[in-house]
């Protein structure tokens, strides 16, 4: 580990100054510390954020929720305003660690987190992630569990988070604050592709903290769900997982969300599966036609063709879990 300076913030003004600075945030540290330990990150300075006052989950005017950036992981998951509205949440957030890890991790670290790419977290490894136009060695080495969606020539690692692709599916906005005051960003254009850029992994500006992530108000009932497949049961990164959302009012779909992780550079919204699904009646057969728009456009490589399919059947499945049919 290299030396770097320390210092905690309790105020938000203190924690932007220093990060327009060029300081690192850092709260829970269940991501960044363990990259500065294996020294693929080095930053000069860590912004200790973990007492601002960030740390509210409430129901907005609307009817939708918005967590605070500095809630912990475990107690989102066991807030009962997301485990009544979104358990698709609740379900995301206890499948992605340990107990321990989501004692400590945060909502706003959680989506931040960087991929567990092994030729990213190898400093002898060809990664543009790390060193733009170094290569990727993932693409010509053992890349099974590397993304089908959204790759590009420069890079084809994973995004790692569960919770992400429960926002990811319902449509949530991530709220910022920085410099120039507050905006907020769909999360669909939240966490970038990699392109010919895939050391830029958010559209965060210079100095910019996330403060919150909101779920809009979906209509009622909506009934949603997370399913992970991985190659084993306990704290083990996804081969393929589906969040799934549904309104289905008089018999039939009125609105479907859902998104896939595990298999894209990013999470991977599945419009073709919703456009799919809306304004037909559940039905098992629906479910199969429906999941079989999940692979769109998907790019396998040598190592994970098998994922094409695994989504497919892990769409499918979640379907006919959140749907009510057998």
């Amino acid at each position: 580990m290299h030396p770097f300076s320390y210092t905690k913030v309790s105020d938000t003004q203190d924690a932007l100054d220093a990060g327009r600075r060029g300081g690192r945030y850092i709260a829970g540290g269940t991501t960044l510390v363990d990259l500065m330990r294996e020294t693929v990150e080095r930053p000069g300075t860590l912004v200790d954020i973990s007492a601002l006052p960030l740390r509210a989950i409430a129901v907005t005017e609307r009817g939708g929720l918005r967590i605070g950036a500095l809630v912990r992981m475990a107690d989102a998951a066991a807030h009962p305003k997301v485990r009544t509205a979104y358990p698709v949440i609740s379900q995301a957030l206890e499948l992605s660690a340990s107990a321990q890890l989501r004692n400590m991790a945060t909502i706003g670290g959680n989506i931040m987190q960087r991929t567990r790419c092994t030729y990213f977290r190898d400093v002898t490894a060809a990664c543009n992630k790390r060193e733009a136009g170094s290569g990727c060695a993932a693409r010509d080495g053992f890349n099974r569990t590397h993304a089908i969606l959204g790759a590009s020539e420069s890079c084809v690692a994973t995004h790692p988070s569960d919770a992400a692709v429960a926002f990811a599916a319902l449509e949530a906005t991530v709220h910022l604050l920085g410099p120039g005051g507050e905006r907020r960003v769909p999360f669909a254009d939240f966490l970038l592709r990699p392109g010919s850029t895939p050391h830029r992994e958010q559209s965060l500006q210079k100095g910019e903290l996330i403060i919150a992530v909101e779920i809009p108000a979906h209509s009622r009932p909506l009934k949603s769900g997370y399913l992970k497949v991985r190659d084993r049961q306990s704290y083990e990164f996804a081969l393929t997982s589906a969040a799934v959302a549904l309104h289905v009012r008089g018999g039939v779909i009125r609105e479907a969300r859902v998104a896939a992780g595990g298999v894209g550079t990013v999470p991977w919204k599945l419009p073709a599966v919703e456009r799919h699904l809306v304004g037909e009646r559940p039905s098992s057969a629906l479910w199969a036609e429906a999941a079989k728009q999940a692979a769109d456009g998907a790019r396998p490589l040598e190592h994970n063709r098998f994922k094409v399919e695994l989504l497919k059947r892990t769409v499918e499945r979640q379907l006919r879990t959140v749907g009510g049919t057998k």
